[in-house]
């Protein structure tokens, strides 16, 4: 059944046991009426990853498009954020195969409107599934239409080309750069954007790339950078090669991650923080007013994030994790620039999209526009002591979650229930500053933790607290 893989904001199966063929197909199929159709879009453009089963899972798909009267683009070989900027700069509907930093025997598909603007359950993409799931029934609509036309079309250059005239890297002071690539999609748009592979000039980095080579099997480690055992290479060669910094790119490289000289990780709030910094002094330098700027973020990022955007004068929005809510909340706002925890960075010039890769620039630009190393760098933007998410296996999530809330009944916090529930304790003199998120999975018997705090020791004494609380209700760890 269809329910068991459609998940909130895309598809994500087993290959070939939940995604095959038929089901590419009858998806396809289904996105094009409910989608497509409906909004009288003019054809849909398809990329896929390296993994051995999507080119065909890709092709499939776009024949359920076609059979809809609907023309089709293909691009092969493509990152998500190039897929995005297929659909953008060619003002389709689109769809890419990945499953992202999933295990090899995984593939799925995330699919957009016309300027990459999402496809979510809320937005179409339960009908997408119950349709899909009627015409492998047989019981769907049998339409007879005039079919679509096939197309192959090369959008790598147009992409690099795009984001090069975002951030201009040319200037900086020369960067000796380690990318790990996972065997993902990174090792394909890296030696375009950063390096000379798609006839653009040479810029002033030494990349030096690990595991460039496209493999869906993942054979060195899991391309999934949020996990720290994944970046362990990458700290190691950054060290050994005496390296500027060091990247770190999912498998469907819409995620980028960032170790400094020393090998030790950036966090993502650091990077949100960063490159908010920036996007708010160019859109003050070409005339906005600073409280006129908005930047997205969402509840667990660090609330050094909102303020270091509040101190430029500039408008932080908060919202909830996911990226259709960080989309949805950056084309309400017009806001210049989305981050969030998971290292998934979104920009306006971006059609509100993600792109690990635009990230990965704005930060080199920000390293090779000072003489200062990346860790003195980032110190203005990692004042707070971080717990990271940690989850634990509960029976019953709002049980667990109302005794938190009864722990903190005495401890002077500020309660928000914005996306599951924040406590916030704002700190006075010999008190320090702490706040924590418990929020529920959509798809597992999980509660998911973050905290953070003024110092490591309130950190960890919060954070043990709320653990022993909530993991009293749980059945395993």
């Amino acid at each position: 059944m269809l329910t068991d893989f459609v998940k909130a904001y895309d598809v994500r199966g087993l290959v070939p046991e939940q995604l095959d063929v038929d089901v590419a197909w009858a998806l396809g199929a289904a996105f094009t009426e409910v989608v497509i159709s409906r909004e009288q879009g003019t054809g849909c453009v398809i990329g896929h990853d390296m993994r051995a089963s999507s080119p065909e899972l890709s092709r499939a798909f776009g024949q359920g498009v076609a059979s809809r009267g609907i023309d089709v683009t293909h691009i092969g070989l493509a990152s998500t954020d190039a897929l995005y900027f297929a659909s953008g700069h060619l003002g389709l509907a689109g769809a890419m195969f990945t499953a992202s930093h999933n295990p090899a025997a995984y593939n799925g598909i995330k699919l957009c409107r016309p300027g990459a603007r999402p496809v979510g359950q809320d937005s179409g993409l339960a009908e997408v599934r119950d349709l899909a799931q009627e015409l492998l029934d047989g019981t769907g609509e049998q339409r007879q239409v005039e079919p679509g036309t096939t197309t192959d079309k090369d959008v790598l250059a147009d992409y690099a080309a795009f984001l090069r005239g975002l951030v201009d890297l040319s200037g900086g002071r020369p960067l000796k750069v380690v990318v790990d690539a996972g065997n993902g999609m990174g090792g394909f748009t890296v030696p375009a954007v950063l390096g000379t592979e798609a006839g653009l000039p040479a810029l002033p980095l030494e990349i030096v790339p690990l595991y460039f080579e496209l493999d869906g099997t993942f054979p060195n480690h899991e391309a999934n950078p949020l996990e720290p055992e994944n970046l362990r290479d990458l700290q190691a060669a950054v060290v050994e090669h005496q390296a500027d910094i060091g990247l770190a790119f999912d498998g469907d490289a819409d995620r980028c991650f960032v170790v400094d000289e020393r090998g030790e990780p950036v966090s993502p709030s650091a990077i949100t923080s960063l490159i908010a910094t920036r996007e708010i002094a160019r859109e003050v330098a070409a005339g906005t007013p600073a409280e006129d700027v908005a930047i997205v973020h969402n509840v667990i990022t660090s609330a050094q994030v909102p303020e270091v955007i509040a101190a430029l004068g500039a408008k932080a929005v908060r919202t909830r994790v996911g990226h259709s809510f960080i989309k949805g909340e950056m084309a309400r706002a017009n806001a210049v620039f989305g981050g969030e925890h998971s290292a998934h960075y979104y920009f306006r010039d971006f059609w509100f999209a993600d792109t690990g890769m635009l990230a990965a620039m704005h930060t080199l630009a920000a390293l090779g526009e000072q003489s200062e190393p990346l860790s003195k760098t980032m110190t203005a933007y990692s004042a707070y002591s971080a717990s990271g998410e940690i989850n634990s296996t509960v029976d019953d999530a709002a049980a667990a979650t109302a005794q938190v809330r009864a722990w903190a009944q005495d401890k002077d916090v500020e309660v928000d229930e914005l996306d599951g529930l924040t406590l916030t304790h704002r700190g006075s003199d010999g008190d320090p500053m702490w706040w924590l998120n418990l929020r529920a999975s959509n798809t597992e018997p999980l509660l998911r933790l973050n905290v953070e705090a003024a110092d490591e020791d309130t950190m960890a004494a919060i954070r043990d607290d709320v653990l022993s609380v909530v993991r009293g209700t749980a059945r395993g760890n």
